[in-house]
């Protein structure tokens, strides 16, 4: 375009690419899914790279999005998306209003077909900025623990948050921002099908087993969450602040340990 660099805003990597892809071929970027000079193929969505799953065009995102935000029966329409779209969707969403103050939207880290599923609270101010869950001394602990028996983001686990958006000054969720945010952490565990499920701090605990316990009474035992086994620990940052949770939370990533190998 006759620059050395430009920026767009409010368009993801992948939207620009499969824009950039439509006018390679000639086609015009206003074009819609009907459009003649496209295939039938093309008309909902254009190949990720490397054969991932498919990114949708910004009017199959804008009307899933709608549906999302809008319909009484949001939980049922992120029910029927695939991981590309579920992620692609949950970038855009602006179902609470956590959506006005974010930077980013935090979806996940990780291995989509991972063992071990780590759900946390929320993201904090790193994550907003990074736009991934559990980085910094808080990241760098989990990713200790984790080695700690034999397990790593990269390969073997899957890292996310009940809430995608960060809290306002790192306050507490509030109960209507966890139920906007539920249907994506649903169907974040039905696709990803972990062996395990690890919640750390109070509100994954809570959230995840359904109990108002404190964490210190949730925690030591083995739960189900929809036929997946469920183990709640305290929260990394929260080792920081207080060490001496480090032998139980010590012994509960044992016992994930034990679940994953049978025992």
């Amino acid at each position: 375009m006759g620059e050395e660099r430009f920026f767009l805003e409010g368009i993801s990597r992948r939207e620009l690419e499969a824009l950039l892809a439509r006018i390679g071929r000639g086609d015009s970027p206003s074009d819609g899914p009907s459009s003649p000079s496209r295939g039938p193929e093309e008309a909902d969505s254009v190949p990720g790279p490397g054969g991932a799953d498919p990114v949708p065009d910004t009017d199959e995102l804008a009307r899933q999005e709608r549906a999302v935000r809008l319909g009484e029966n949001g939980e049922d329409v992120v029910g029927g998306l695939s991981y590309g779209r579920l992620r692609a969707v949950a970038l855009g969403c602006r179902r609470c209003r956590l959506a006005e103050g974010r930077t980013q939207v935090v979806f996940s880290d990780g291995n989509p077909d991972a063992r071990l599923m780590v759900v946390g609270e929320a993201p904090g101010a790193r994550e907003d900025e990074t736009g991934l869950p559990f980085v910094g001394p808080a990241g760098k602990l989990l990713d200790l623990l984790l080695a700690s028996v034999d397990l790593s983001r990269e390969e073997t686990v899957y890292i996310c948050n009940v809430l995608k958006c960060r809290p306002p000054g790192n306050r507490d969720p509030l109960p209507d921002e966890i139920e906007a945010c539920t249907p994506y952490l649903r169907r974040q565990i039905e696709l990803v099908s972990p062996e395990v499920i690890l919640g750390v701090g109070k509100f994954a605990g809570q959230f995840l087993t359904g109990r108002s316990s404190a964490l210190g009474k949730l925690r030591g035992e083995v739960y189900s969450y929809e036929g997946v086994p469920l183990v709640v620990t305290y929260h990394p940052a929260a080792l920081l602040r207080n060490s001496s949770w480090t032998r139980a939370t010590w012994d509960d990533f044992q016992l994930v340990r034990r679940i994953l190998d049978g025992g």
